[in-house]
């Protein structure tokens, strides 16, 4: 439980006042994999919800670099966050697709992609909550990310790269939600 309370605390130290709709997101990511946690192990479900904490924190100002999965592990690193935590936040939501895009394949070879249903259930929290908190399914929140940026802005060149990689780790998150009894669908966005 002390990883989770460090994990609010600390993103919302970087977040909160300065990037108020990002910290929207963020907590309600966090209600989210708070909900599926419970039917994890308690480890797996602590990390979970620890991971959807941080997963944003490469946004902050005073951290963003290069791109937020990169910045937000290398900032949970310095700080002696988890390993396995660090690994999540640095490979969320299809991270691999944007580096290889902008070319930071190499700086993420030193973490770790778990391919886990804790991976996947991050993703989908992630995937199926919206900027300003709201809950919306996978391809609407895939065409919102279309509307808000440019069309030549990395996130959406590395949407068309990383797509089939997001939808098949929201697609096992959901059978996992179904097999478990945990889907709701006003709640899921599905």
């Amino acid at each position: 439980m002390a990883i989770l309370r460090w994990a609010e605390e600390t993103a919302r130290a970087v977040l909160a006042d300065a990037l108020p709709r990002r910290w929207v997101h963020v907590q309600e990511v966090a209600v989210r994999a708070g909900r599926m946690a419970v039917a994890l192990d308690e480890e797996n479900g602590e990390v979970l919800h620890a991971a959807a904490w941080l997963h944003d924190v490469g946004y902050a100002p005073e951290l963003a670099t290069t791109f937020h999965p990169l910045d937000g592990a290398r900032y949970l690193r310095t700080v002696g966050a988890p390993e396995r935590l660090v690994g999540l936040v640095a490979f969320h939501s299809a991270a691999a697709s944007e580096a290889r895009s902008l070319g930071f394949s190499g700086e993420m070879a030193q973490f770790e992609d778990e391919r886990s249903l804790v991976r996947d259930l991050l993703w989908f929290a992630d995937m199926t909550i919206g900027p300003g908190g709201e809950c919306m399914t996978f391809d609407r929140r895939m065409a919102e990310l279309q509307e808000r940026y440019a069309p030549d802005h990395y996130v959406v060149r590395a949407l068309e790269v990383g797509i089939g990689e997001r939808r098949a780790a929201v697609e096992r998150a959901e059978r996992w939600l179904d097999l478990v009894g945990l889907t709701d669908r006003n709640h899921s966005g599905g």
